[in-house]
This record gives C-alpha cells, structure tokens and sequence, in this order.
C-alpha cells in the first residue's frame, strides 16, 4: 500500500501541534518547587517535588517525540518515510497511523 505524503504530513504536524500544546500547559507544573516551610508543609513540598519530577520526564519524552517528528519529515521530504531504516521494507500504514513518526517495521522495532 502507498503512503499517502500529504496524509502523513497532516499527521505529523498534528502530533507536534498536540506536543507542543501539553508542554506549553504544564510549563508552571515543571517550573522548581520553592522551600518556603511557612507556606507549604514538608510532606505537601514532597509532593509537589514528585509531580515535578514527573512532569519533567514528559516535557523530557515530549521533546524527544518532536525531534522524532522532524526526523520523520525530513524522510518525508527525502522520499524515504514509511520505509524501515534497518530492513528497507515499507512500514505498514496501520504502524503509521498509530506512530507516525515511526522509523522501523514491527520485525525490527
């Protein structure tokens, strides 16, 4: 099955409009959490320090799924997307559709 570029394009920068929508919402929740034990008790610090430590490690995957993003546009643009960088075998639609930015078959991944 042929993939369609504009298709795939669409996709893409849907995803990266979506990633870089959520990384603009959790900006304050990645932001440092300040020591201020007259306001925030220690256990609520606590807390507050692990939802920034999560936050932080999905601002982390974010940006690496935007550098993916890139990656797959430039494969894209070069002819070469939908095509499994180890095997050259084409990339079935269906991996595409659920992974657009996708660079290696099922068998290789």
């Amino acid at each position: 099955m042929a993939i369609d570029p504009d298709l795939a394009r669409k996709r893409l920068e849907a995803r990266r409009l979506e990633l870089e929508a959520q990384s603009h919402e959790t900006e304050e929740t990645r932001q440092a959490v300040e020591l201020d034990q007259q306001s925030v008790g220690r256990l609520t610090r606590m807390d507050a320090m692990q939802v920034q430590a999560m936050a932080q490690a999905q601002e982390r995957k974010r940006q690496h799924d935007l550098v993916r993003i890139e990656m797959a546009l430039r494969r894209l643009e070069a002819g070469d997307y939908g095509i499994c960088v180890e095997c050259g075998e084409e990339i079935p639609d269906r991996r595409l559709a659920i992974d657009p930015m996708a660079e290696k078959c099922v068998d290789c991944a």
